[in-house]
């Protein structure tokens, strides 16, 4: 398996002497795209926000970030919020939405994000029940967020689920991924991909964004650690092949890939690390 600290590679006698930095793409494929706009989500650094939000947003946008997934504004009104982020630099492009029946608390979670005019409305958990998931719940699931969909696409706003590992726990037909993603309209709802907990779920995102082209708006940039627990690492330092999944996500047109790491002890440091790793790679 490839690694960040070494090539597995060895060149032969009259191959080339010296292979390009990246050791994620075999010799003479090294791509030369590097991702354009880095977001992150505004959770791994809630205690700096809360705070003093500004510099911290003024931080992040030092070490290379232009992009935010929020959650509400912040300071006096949505208006100001999005001024004083222009003035900082940064951008807000999605927030979260509600996951429910209630289709009037549904449209009171996407006024907020209508207030903050971002791009994506975003559901975190798409389920009524915990997991691991039956064929019944995928079925009221696809229901629910297909409405949401209608609803958001009527606001001006691109409609979201977000996976996590239990999605590829298998159930009485397939994986419930497949299910969500076979059973719900292309045109009103689409996935953000989180890449490590499709990793977790024992499944490779590089697949799962070709099984599904075009139905994916955002990715999570979270990396996994290599040792038994599998558990969450700052980016560039655990065993993802990030460059291999950007390659394809940017063969699709995706265009916002937001920084993660749950429970980040330093959330600042981390996407510090992040940054420097992601703006170093190519594919």
């Amino acid at each position: 398996m490839f690694t960040r600290r070494k090539f597995i590679q060895t060149l032969t006698a009259g191959a080339v002497t010296a292979i390009a930095v990246n050791p994620f793409h075999a010799l003479g494929t090294e791509g030369t795209r590097k991702l354009k706009n880095i977001g992150f989500i505004e959770g791994i650094i809630d205690k700096e926000l809360k705070t003093d939000w500004k510099s911290a947003l003024r931080e992040t946008v030092k070490y290379g970030y232009t992009e935010i997934e929020i959650g509400s504004f912040r300071g006096a009104s949505a208006k100001t919020f999005l001024k004083d982020c222009s003035e900082i630099g940064i951008k807000p492009v999605a927030g979260g939405a509600a996951f429910s029946k209630d289709l009037d608390a549904v449209n009171k979670s996407l006024d907020n994000l209508n207030a903050m005019e971002l791009k994506y409305a975003v559901v975190y958990w798409p389920w009524l029940v915990g997991g691991p998931f039956s064929l019944e719940d995928c079925k009221n699931t696809a229901e629910i967020l297909n409405k949401i969909g209608e609803i958001c696409k009527k606001r001006g706003l691109i409609f979201c689920w977000h996976n996590h590992n239990k999605e590829f726990i298998p159930m009485e037909e397939g994986l419930p991924f497949d299910w969500l993603m076979n059973h719900t309209d292309k045109n009103l709802v689409k996935c953000e991909m989180d890449i490590y907990w499709v990793k977790k779920g024992g499944a490779d995102p590089v697949d799962f964004l070709k099984k599904y082209k075009n139905r994916y708006g955002i990715l999570h940039v979270k990396d996994m650690t290599g040792d038994a627990q599998q558990t969450f690492a700052d980016v560039g330092s655990g065993i993802i092949d990030f460059p291999s999944v950007f390659s394809e996500a940017a063969d699709q047109g995706i265009l916002h890939y937001f920084v993660e790491k749950d429970n980040a002890v330093n959330g600042m440091e981390t996407l510090k690390k992040s940054a420097r790793y992601l703006k170093k790679i190519s594919f």
